[in-house]
């Protein structure tokens, strides 16, 4: 194995022999920890694809696409239209921070949408969604809510069969 370090104004790289200026360093540098970085994803790849995703729960009808549609609707239940835009209602008193439901059921399927619902920081840590399908008993959820979930199952499974018709 060579030595690294400096030798008349060029790197001497880890490979015997091997003399790199030092941008060219630099940038093989990047490229294997991009390679490492690589490898790691694709070795977790499963675990986050299993994250990705979650299945009707056992017992659950599947859900009732108006149901579902008077859910998102809804400005005293699901309060959706608070972030979400959807190609239902007045669009003027629609939200704009987070992404439009128009078009959600041609870019996620059932299993992707019942996991955002469900629980979003499951797919982004940082999400601002409320876990509509989480008992919280965070100190920040009012003491009316504590313990209880935003929508039942079923409710989700509604909203779920609502958003994959929005292809």
């Amino acid at each position: 194995m060579g030595r690294v370090g400096r030798a008349a104004g060029r790197m001497v790289g880890p490979v015997a022999g091997c003399v790199v200026r030092p941008l060219a360093g630099r940038v093989v540098g990047v490229a294997i920890g991009l390679l490492g970085a690589l490898v790691v994803g694709l070795a977790t790849a499963p675990a986050a694809r299993a994250e990705s995703s979650l299945p009707r729960p056992p017992g659950v009808a599947p859900g009732d696409p108006e149901r579902g549609r008077q859910l998102v609707a809804d400005r005293q239940r699901g309060l959706c239209l608070l972030c979400h835009s959807a190609p239902v209602g007045d669009a003027r008193q629609q939200g704009n921070l987070a992404p439009p439901l128009a078009g959600v059921g041609g870019r996620l399927d059932e299993a992707e949408l019942r996991l955002r619902i469900h629980d979003s920081r499951r797919v982004n840590p940082a999400s601002l969604m409320p876990a509509y399908g989480v008992a919280d008993a965070a100190p920040r959820v009012a003491q009316a809510w504590r313990g209880k979930t935003i929508f039942s199952a079923q409710q989700i499974e509604d909203v779920v069969a609502w958003l994959v018709t929005l292809k």
